[in-house]
């Protein structure tokens, strides 16, 4: 019962205090508070609450079973996450914060006209829906776990609706600032668990265990062989770490609302691109603690195989050691971080979602407010109650899922980011295209992605995520370039 005491009082005190430290955003008609346009957040709130939105659940329950199998790749991983945030920071931030934007499609919108913003934010919420709902389901997993140790036993449809409610309960009122804040909280919260796993499994360790994963191999970076099908299909090896992570970064970090929206609140530009890069260094710190709590696992199984455990997959073996390998207090702190994942990933997205179907689809929000009698603010929250719904029952779809939570989450966001980041570069890079250009290479650009997911296969396996989006934005940059040029030749 302590466990769950525990669980209770986090539940508590993290929606009350999160609207604490929003203040204003929660008074009646500050719709500019609640979708982050007063600019006034401390870049170091803005830095945690970035890596709380991206890292999420799926860090935290995932990432560990994937360094049970593969040793220290998230890390390798991180250093492309730095490339790209600095190409974003030095590059792209400036262009947002000229324009004086709260939504990133508005730079399209501007460039290319309302046709193609719109386009681009539909796909972002059909995407981050998907996204969302691996990351939801995720954290309702060991949740679900612990209370029926305790003989309590939930269906999922509950534990998900009690998640969302919850979140909602700070983030309906809050809005961003409060959304920012509790991320703030919450990233400690599951940071300090990590960090307390590690120093119990390396205590409980036999002597020499450092030595035991080196020569395992446990302590690398990368996957070696970059050879082969293993160049397209593992997202781990340098090139694909380094180069693939990179420009993973720069699209989600340059080009979703998700992300940009924290980074536009900031009170300056140099605060926003301190915020960006420092969140990377803090993403590469939690992959290395989290990923440090898998290779111990595995050694303090002596290398068996999940099988050989009988878990059900990767995602299970964190999940299992919470519930099963820890003291009460520290297993309910660790389940309590992994609520706070949840709910700071599902707060971020309930919020920008919200904030991109108001201010991409301005017209429809405004009839849709003057038919309900709900002003800015009040069309605001009716979204995020549409979305977080949405959300619930995207949810529901992953059930039953084996794999890796996380990899299958990143690979639902790169199916997009690369045509979402092509029609970026295409605005900035040339002058020469035109709305009638972008809108038939974006779809063109997603077709693409997808016959690479279902039909490319070297060696029997899927492409690594990390390739998705260079070879998207490729296609996209290269078609909408191409359909310029046909266009202007026609004409001569």
């Amino acid at each position: 019962m302590i466990g769950l005491t525990i669980i209770v009082a986090y539940l508590v005190l993290v929606p009350t205090l999160s609207l604490w430290l929003s203040g204003r955003a929660a008074q009646p008609g500050n719709a500019d508070a609640y979708l982050g346009r007063k600019h006034d957040l401390p870049w170091w709130a803005i830095c945690l609450s970035l890596v709380a939105t991206e890292t999420s659940t799926l860090t935290v329950i995932s990432v560990p079973g994937v360094a049970y199998g593969g040793g220290m790749v998230f890390v390798g991983l991180a250093i492309g996450y730095l490339l790209g945030r600095i190409v974003v920071a030095r590059f792209l931030l400036p262009h947002y914060r000229a324009g004086g934007m709260t939504s990133v499609y508005q730079y399209l919108g501007q460039r290319f006209g309302t046709p193609v913003q719109k386009l681009v934010s539909a796909t972002f919420l059909l995407t981050r829906a998907l996204a969302e709902g691996v990351r939801l389901f995720a954290g309702a997993l060991p949740v679900g776990v612990l209370l029926a140790s305790q003989h309590v036993v939930l269906p999922l449809w509950v534990l998900l609706l009690l998640i969302v409610v919850l979140t909602l309960a700070y983030t309906f009122f809050g809005g961003l600032r409060a959304v920012i804040w509790s991320d703030t909280i919450q990233f400690v919260v599951y940071l300090f668990g990590a960090v307390c796993c590690v120093m119990l499994l390396v205590q409980s360790a036999q002597g020499g265990v450092f030595g035991r994963l080196w020569d395992a191999g446990k302590l690398g970076l990368f996957h070696g062989h970059a050879h082969g099908a293993a160049f397209w299909t593992d997202p781990f090896t340098p090139l694909g770490a380094v180069v693939g992570g990179a420009m993973l970064t720069l699209a989600s970090h340059g080009t979703d609302q998700l992300m940009v929206q924290r980074v536009l609140a900031a009170r300056t530009l140099r605060d926003a691109q301190r915020a960006l890069v420092c969140s990377a260094l803090v993403v590469g710190v939690l992959f290395a603690v989290l990923s440090g709590v898998g290779v111990l696992l595995w050694d303090r199984s002596g290398g068996q195989s999940l099988h050989a455990l009988g878990l059900a997959g990767p995602d299970a073996v964190f999940a299992d050691f919470i519930v099963h390998g820890l003291p009460p207090a520290l297993s309910g702190l660790l389940i309590a971080g992994v609520l706070a994942a949840t709910m700071g990933s599902l707060s971020a997205t309930l919020n920008a979602m919200a904030g991109a179907s108001v201010t991409d689809f301005a017209i429809v929000s405004r009839r849709v407010g003057a038919w309900l009698r709900l002003g800015e603010l009040g069309v605001a929250r009716l979204m995020t109650v549409v979305w977080a719904a949405v959300l619930i029952g995207a949810a529901s779809l992953f059930a039953g899922g084996t794999g890796s939570a996380v990899l299958f989450g990143l690979s639902v966001a790169a199916y997009a980011y690369g045509a979402m980041l092509g029609a970026f570069l295409l605005g900035m890079l040339t002058s020469r295209v035109r709305t009638a250009d972008v809108v038939p290479a974006f779809g063109s650009a997603l077709v693409l992605t997808a016959a690479l997911v279902v039909f490319v296969r070297p060696g029997g396996q899927a492409l690594g995520f990390t390739w998705l989006v260079p070879l998207g934005a490729a296609a996209e940059v290269g078609i909408g370039i191409c359909l310029a040029y046909l266009r202007g030749a026609q004409r001569a």
